[in-house]
């Protein structure tokens, strides 16, 4: 029988967020506005080896779920090949991707020939020029065309994540409901999140995943049940649209409940909450093979200091200081 990550409060593990780099080439005035700054000591990321081992760790305490984050991680030059590294595992069912799309265009055939199995695109606009004054970069149409090719190389279905901002698209639901009207692509609205640098943005456009629900319903919208390995989004489908929706509500109340998911952080960290503290170091543990059964050992005592709840409603974001820090 496979060992089961289990915390404190009997809450299982199944989903593991691995960021890869923490390097992200936009300048989203959510997450990084002045553009990225690498800090004042000089870090290594992890490496392929390094992925490949804690990626089996993860897969032999019971992960079904990987997801390779930033940063931005196809600015990685060995992205494809850590995709293949994870995918060494087969207890690991799905392995996705959350990007800016950037390089979707030009790499997302190789991706899926490397195993990738789903994919996340970040777009909080559907307005070009709204989506260059968000991100720093004029490149709608790229990440529209990489979008495009995710559906030629195979993928039946993408998600893309818009994070839910007061006067800057949460009045755009007509628009992206149109846009997934006939195309198998999963619209997320993310709620903004307050942030260590980003208290006064979230005091101006911090709004309700609610207001988005509401209108949802109203039109006959009707959400779907959650599998153990998805993320936290509650997702609603509709019988007239190819398309879902899903919101993800951390402000909701009991949003912690039914939390899944473990992170790592591109420097080797283990974080038990997007918005916990200093992370539990697992770098040490990955300069060989032979490690592997320690490693274990320090991710499962580790999780037992998880903490029931985050504490986003009192204003703690925790050492979180940007979305990019540890993968978002």
């Amino acid at each position: 029988m496979v060992p089961q990550l289990i915390d404190a409060y009997e809450r299982k593990f199944y989903y593991l967020r691995l960021s890869i780099t923490d390097v992200c080439n936009f300048r989203c005035t959510y997450c990084l506005p002045d553009g990225y700054k690498p800090s004042g000591s000089p870090k290594s990321f992890l490496s392929l080896d390094e992925i490949r081992r804690v990626s089996r760790a993860f897969a032999e305490l019971g992960t079904e779920k990987v997801r390779l984050t930033g940063g931005e991680p196809s600015l990685r030059r060995d992205f494809t090949e850590i995709i293949a590294a994870v995918r060494e595992n087969p207890a690991i069912r799905t392995l996705a991707v959350t990007t800016n799309g950037y390089r979707l265009a030009r790499d997302v055939a190789a991706w899926r020939d490397a195993g990738l199995t789903a994919i996340n695109v970040s777009v909080d606009s559907l307005d070009p020029r709204q989506f260059h004054a968000i991100t720093g970069q004029d490149k709608f149409r790229q990440v529209m065309d990489g979008i495009d090719a995710a559906f030629s190389a195979g993928f039946s279905k993408v998600k893309v994540n818009a994070v839910l901002m007061r006067d800057v698209n949460h009045q755009q639901l007509g628009a992206f409901l149109a846009w997934i009207k006939d195309r198998p692509i999963q619209l997320r609205f993310i709620e903004l999140m307050e942030t260590g640098e980003g208290g006064e943005l979230f005091r101006k456009h911090h709004v309700s995943g609610e207001v988005i629900r509401r209108q949802l319903e109203q039109q006959g919208w009707q959400r779907q049940a959650r599998g153990r390995s998805d993320g936290p989004a509650q997702v609603f489908s509709h019988p007239d649209y190819q398309g879902e929706v899903g919101l993800i509500m951390p402000y909701e109340k009991d949003f912690c409940a039914s939390c899944n998911r473990l992170r790592v952080s591109s420097i080797g960290n283990l974080h038990l909450c997007l918005f916990g503290e200093q992370g539990v170091p697992l770098r040490d543990l990955l300069a060989d093979d032979g490690q592997l059964d320690a490693l274990k050992a320090r991710i499962q005592s580790g999780l037992l200091s998880k903490k029931q709840t985050h504490f986003l409603h009192q204003g703690n974001s925790g050492i979180t200081q940007n979305l990019s820090f540890i993968g978002g």
